[in-house]
């Protein structure tokens, strides 16, 4: 039961790659989400000087259906300003993207003062069309040596390949997370969409995009591993 769920959530990222006619065309820059704080504005650091997140990723983190305050990058924002971070959470997710295309523009996207933390959430597009785990890994690979060259934590989030590309594709794509976690030494959650994925109530009506709440969960499943991490940039 769980392959299928996972298929039906690979089978409509992929559907997402058609809403972008260039993939290897970096987006115009998103603005930063809102602060989850509705209290009077108080004097702030110059954003350009405040820490960085920057999540690189495809639909799940574009947010696509949701509202750009809604999507998991601005919910974890709210979560680190809550928890008294004053750092910036940088939505690059581009609907449809494969590891290859996310490693084209990753410079693009990490062209950014005082970028400290990377969340590579990319994948999912690759083992719906079955492309090779060790390009993919290559890719994913690359993206993660250039964070780890201009100083940046790098979080990895892992997906789940479709089972109809046989059990042996499914196993080494999973591995590929694994093994980039160990030999790079970065943190790994192992699945993004832990506890959402095949839960009707909590995807919007294609069954596949988390709704609002379904976001919530996101960003907690998220943030439960990036809170460490930013703790210690920040210090």
């Amino acid at each position: 039961m769980r392959s299928v769920l996972i298929l039906t959530v690979l089978l409509a990222l992929a559907g997402c790659s058609r809403e972008r006619a260039n993939p290897q065309e970096p987006p115009s820059a998103a603005p930063p989400p809102p602060s989850a704080s509705s209290a009077p504005a108080v004097p702030r650091p110059d954003e350009d000087a405040r820490p960085k997140v920057v999540v690189l990723g495809d639909s799940l983190t574009a947010g696509l259906g949701l509202a750009q305050s809604e999507a998991y990058p601005a919910l974890v924002e709210q979560k680190m300003r809550a928890a008294g971070y004053d750092w910036d959470v940088v939505n690059a997710g581009v609907s449809g993207d494969t590891s290859a295309a996310g490693l084209a523009r990753a410079e693009w996207a990490l062209d950014q003062p005082n970028v400290r933390v990377l969340v590579l959430e990319l994948g999912a597009n690759d083992g719906l069309r079955g492309l090779p785990v060790d390009a993919m890994k290559k890719n994913l690979a690359a993206i993660i040596e250039l964070a780890q060259s201009r100083h940046m934590t790098v979080l990895l989030t892992g997906m789940e390949a479709p089972p109809n590309f046989g059990s042996d594709y499914t196993v080494s794509f999973r591995q590929a997370y694994r093994d980039l976690a160990k030999q790079y030494k970065v943190t790994l959650l192992p699945f993004l969409l832990d506890k959402v994925a095949g839960n009707a109530g909590l995807n919007q009506g294609d069954g596949i995009h988390p709704n609002v709440e379904g976001a919530r969960i996101v960003a907690d499943n998220v943030w439960t591993v990036l809170k460490p991490m930013v703790a210690a940039a920040g210090s």
